[in-house]
């Protein structure tokens, strides 16, 4: 049977225009992050309630069936790895998983993630984690009938990570954490048993924050990121939002005393953006033009933070225009001190603070915390001791406050859970990529010490950004890379960067 391109049209047609009302769900949610009075917390939940609805009865219409139905059987099919096979089959997917939800369930989602996160702001500003916790009990109870609704082979997480992760199960990532783990446990040993010590009380000195914004600015757009198609604004927790093929949006805070918390997120967060402003407009709503999975979107954002940001050749760039930018606190610093102080390593209590070899430590005590909630094994009144336990197991330290401790994070205040374990995904991706575009671009080392990141880039943009999502996670990694994923670039990165910083033997 050959369709007629008539349906092919109704069908795009359709889901841009569904895409048309996302993009003002996402919009809603940046401001209620940004700029929304505290006031309006309630009336926001509502107008996003409401959207989420609306598009939730959008993605299960009943004619979208009749089009993915008639298209499977037609000559578009033809190349699995083409745009109209790849809108087919990820619509087709879409709408299996969303025809399983009650529309109840969608609306209060929704809203319960709107006023969690309300909650959650002022819970972590007044280290109150009793303020937080019946909502937090709310939402595990929500996503559980979200996991029980799509259904699951194995383990009740499997639904929810697969929303984040298409096709992964938590078998295959606990596996795939658990080798970074025994990795990084020895060589994390190993510098904590180095009688050298970073010079971290350098990024202690006073940066003042407008100099912050303007520097993080500078750096952004100079690695790509484009603030004609974005902008720059402050939040609790960073993040990125993209309204549509024009308008993406980058969040940072600002510590006056601790330079990396801004600067990094900055980066971070231009790493998303680059990777949405990357992808094709013209595909803007349907798979083609849509990240592939939370895995992918993390290497992106990690490799801008992490292999170049705190790269040498980065700062060979950037560092005399950093000790313009903040003559008091970095005029008589030698470059070799600042490059040593922002990859110290060390055991720390924040997440988005901590440095490259730790940080998938306090992923892996996520993640084994929210399969524990979802599943029953741990009541969300017992969470906060449970945290400080992991801490204690896996990073040597306890926290001394909710607020630093389970508290830290938006993530559970959101709804995201199945989310955390793609940070670790997203390193080990962003290793493999970044070792791949090396050996290709015949290395980068030469032009991003003059500042040149546009190889990069292009790479990226030819290899992983306009690619959508033509190929899964594990198809585009070894398409990309040759390889399946795998954390060997990972470790060899991590053990070549601290064994020098660091003078390991």
């Amino acid at each position: 049977m050959t369709s007629t391109p008539d349906t092919y049209e109704r069908l795009c047609e359709f889901v841009r225009e569904t895409a048309l009302l996302e993009s003002i769900e996402a919009l809603l949610g940046w401001d209620e992050r940004t700029y929304l009075p505290p006031a309006g917390g309630e009336y926001r939940a509502e107008q996003i309630t409401y959207l989420s609805g609306r598009i939730h009865k959008r993605r299960t219409d009943p004619r979208l069936k009749d089009w993915l139905d008639e298209l499977a059987a037609s000559d578009l099919m033809a190349d699995p790895h083409s745009d109209p096979a790849t809108t087919v089959r990820q619509l087709r997917r879409d709408f299996d998983k969303r025809s399983k939800l009650p529309q109840r369930l969608v609306e209060e989602l929704a809203r319960a993630s709107v006023l969690g996160q309300q909650v959650w702001v002022e819970a972590r500003a007044a280290d109150n984690y009793r303020m937080f916790e019946p909502l937090l009990k709310q939402m595990f109870a929500l996503k559980r009938e979200q996991a029980e609704a799509y259904g699951y082979a194995e383990h009740c997480y499997d639904a929810l990570l697969d929303d984040y992760e298409p096709d992964a199960t938590t078998a295959e990532v606990k596996a795939a954490l658990a080798g970074v783990r025994e990795e990084l446990v020895p060589l994390v040993q190993a510098i904590g048993e180095s009688h050298k010590q970073a010079p971290v009380e350098l990024l202690k000195r006073k940066f003042p924050v407008a100099a912050q914004e303007a520097f993080g600015k500078e750096a952004a757009a100079k690695i790509g990121f484009n603030f004609k198609r974005g902008r720059l604004d402050v939040t609790h927790h960073p993040f990125c939002s993209g309204m549509g093929p024009h308008d993406c949006r980058l969040t940072t805070r600002y510590d006056e005393t601790f330079f990396p918390s801004g600067f990094f997120s900055i980066l971070h967060e231009a790493g998303h953006g680059m990777y949405d402003q990357g992808q094709r407009p013209d595909q803007f709503g349907l798979p083609p033009g849509s990240y592939v999975s939370l895995g992918i979107h993390e290497s992106q954002s990690r490799m801008w933070e992490n292999l170049v940001g705190r790269s040498r050749a980065f700062w060979d760039y950037f560092y005399s225009r950093a000790q313009i930018a903040f003559p008091q606190a970095l005029g008589d610093v030698p470059a070799a001190q600042f490059l040593f102080a922002i990859n110290d390593v060390r055991p720390s209590l924040i997440r988005v603070e901590a440095d490259e070899a730790t940080y998938n430590l306090h992923i892996i005590v996520r993640f084994e915390l929210e399969q524990a909630l979802l599943c029953g094994d741990l009541s969300t009144a017992d969470l906060p001791g449970a945290w400080k336990d992991k801490y204690d197991e896996y990073l040597g330290i306890r926290p001394p406050s909710d607020a630093d401790g389970c508290l830290q994070d938006v993530h559970w205040s959101a709804g995201l859970i199945g989310y955390f374990p793609t940070y670790t995904l997203g390193n080990i991706y962003a290793s493999q990529f970044f070792a791949a575009a090396e050996k290709e671009l015949g290395g980068l080392h030469e032009p991003f010490a003059q500042g040149d990141f546009a190889g990069l880039l292009a790479w990226l943009r030819r290899q992983i950004h306009q690619r959508g999502q033509c190929y899964t996670a594990g198809e585009l990694c070894e398409k990309v890379t040759g390889k399946p994923l795998a954390h060997t670039e990972l470790i060899a990165h991590l053990r070549g960067k601290f064994g020098e910083l660091y003078a390991l033997k």
